[in-house]
């Protein structure tokens, strides 16, 4: 039935609707998979909304929204994700990084009120459902779809996903920061020999010096990862909004100069893991 990935939203941290980022695209990060009959949608940056519209044009009826954490560059697509609004569809959206109170409803209900947004959550007519499911845990959809999470290194926590289905593999890790020489073993073992990796590809290694701490990695940490994890494709992710167009065509070429079956994620695109 197919396994696709198409990318909605790439950038981290706030949206960059400039033309000098369109080349590369402005939204932050949303990525669709489908997997056979499954829609599963990992993240819900403002990329969401532009998905949402297609997925009611082709009639779709149901989906999966895997979160990897709640900062805002990362749920801010929600409130305009049009099939929540839409009576019948399903959505089911899953969280790993929350621990006790406030639940992932809570949370998604908070960005909905006022004086932040004048339509609240539970004005949504579609049959939304909420489930938390620790970082370390595996769990199925229907269809044959297996999910496995673990637990990344970010400010309030975050959750990196690996995605199996018919013996191919996609695996989802930001945001997340490294720690130099010492390989996350919990993104090790998530990653091992995916046939595509997207990683959280922020900075350069001489930028993250001076940022240490504000939860993100490199491309050059994504190299290491990549080789060390003999995964097949590398995918950068979560382009720094400082990062044009040019300057991501730069990071591109040498992230291929030392992984040559690696690029940066372009809004817009699609890859086929079949």
């Amino acid at each position: 039935m197919g396994f696709t990935v198409t990318f909605w939203g790439v950038r981290g941290t706030i949206p960059c609707p400039m033309a000098s980022h369109l080349g590369f695209g402005g939204n932050t990060s949303c990525v669709e998979v489908r997997a056979g009959k499954q829609h599963i949608i990992i993240d819900a940056g403002t990329g969401l909304r532009a998905l949402g519209r297609k997925l009611l044009a082709e009639g779709v009826s149901s989906a999966t929204l895997l979160l990897s954490h709640t900062h805002l560059d990362h749920i801010s697509g929600f409130p305009f994700f049009a099939p929540a609004y839409t009576k019948g569809f399903g959505l089911r959206v899953i969280s790993g990084h929350l621990t006790g109170s406030p639940d992932i409803e809570s949370v998604m209900a908070r960005q909905m009120e006022r004086p932040l947004f004048p339509v609240p959550l539970r004005t949504m007519g579609g049959d939304l459902s909420f489930l938390e499911v620790p970082p370390g845990h595996s769990f199925k959809l229907e269809g044959g779809v297996r999910i496995h999470t673990a637990a990344l290194n970010h400010p309030d926590g975050a959750t990196g996903y690996r995605i199996e289905y018919q013996g191919r593999s996609l695996a989802y890790v930001t945001d997340t920061e490294h720690v130099p020489d010492h390989p996350d073993r919990n993104i090790l073992n998530l990653v091992d020999g995916v046939d595509l990796l997207l990683y959280d590809s922020t900075y350069t290694d001489e930028e993250w010096s001076q940022r240490i701490g504000w939860g993100h990695s490199t491309w050059m940490e994504a190299v290491r990862i990549a080789r060390a994890a003999h995964v097949k494709t590398l995918g950068l992710f979560h382009h720094d909004p400082d990062h044009d167009d040019a300057a991501m065509e730069r990071i591109e070429a040498a992230a291929k100069a030392e992984f040559p079956n690696c690029f940066a994620a372009r809004e817009g695109t699609t890859i086929s893991l079949d």
